[in-house]
């Protein structure tokens, strides 16, 4: 309840400050004004449940005029979010659901959302997902994808699949030693991916999520996109499941 008391506030202000443009209102004197605005408050003081179911529907409306601007966003750049050549994809590449994570290796509900992911991929096995590398959290979250990246460019896919969840699962600091010491422990050649890590092909991937990011408006990680539908934040597996019904029984 509490988070809805500024909105009321400010809800309540407007409603006894501003002017009424009624039928017959506007023609009232300022004493007759000042006495339906006072019948006002007063009924909302009676009756502040009223603030709360106005404030509801216009939270509702906010968030839908958000989701249809999130889904304009997806269309218009569609191509760069689902076709991108420099993405790893795993999951069914003719799945009829697309999932998209944003994601960043240091952060800790990318963490927690990534056996949620690996769940929904296997349970469902018609969903096609794509990882946009995007670090945003420091240093260590730099290094950690471009290991990533550098084992896919160079190893290959399954390579990277090992690695990405070795990296999510991976504690302590992220330094040139520990990655050689989780690539040799996944009998990766090391060298190779450690001497990839600053290519300019490497730093091509992680500028085009950040610009893709930019025009999504994306700010945080895990952010997802599942088809036309933009997921801001951490989403655990039912929620995922339940979405991904919704939009089929929407496409059929």
């Amino acid at each position: 309840m509490k988070r809805f008391a500024p909105a009321a506030l400010a809800f309540a202000a407007a409603l006894t400050a501003a002017p009424l443009a009624a039928d017959g209102i506007a023609d009232m004197s300022d004493a007759e004004r000042a006495t339906f605005r006072a019948e006002i408050r007063d009924y909302l003081l009676e009756n502040p449940e009223v603030l709360l179911e106005a404030i509801a529907v216009l939270e509702e409306r906010q968030a839908q005029a958000e989701t249809v601007q999130d889904q304009a966003m997806v269309l218009a750049n569609a191509e760069a979010i689902f076709e991108s050549e420099f993405d790893w994809e795993g999951g069914n590449p003719d799945g009829d659901i697309v999932l998209v994570e944003f994601m960043d290796y240091r952060c800790g509900y990318c963490r927690r959302a990534q056996p949620d992911v690996e769940r929904l991929i296997s349970s469902d096995g018609n969903i096609r997902y794509i990882v946009k590398e995007f670090p945003i959290l420091g240093d260590e979250s730099v290094m950690a994808s471009r290991f990533a990246i550098s084992t896919h460019q160079n190893i290959g896919d399954d390579a990277y699949e090992l690695v990405h969840v070795a990296l999510m699962q991976m504690r302590g600091d992220v330094t040139e030693d520990s990655l050689r010491r989780l690539a040799e422990g996944l009998d990766l050649d090391a060298d190779v991916i450690l001497a990839g890590m600053n290519a300019p092909e490497v730093d091509q991937v992680i500028a085009a999520n950040h610009a893709l990011a930019g025009v999504l408006q994306i700010s945080g990680t895990p952010t997802f996109v599942m088809n036309d539908q933009l997921l801001r934040g951490y989403l655990p597996y039912e929620g995922m499941a339940a979405l991904a019904a919704e939009i089929r029984s929407q496409t059929n």
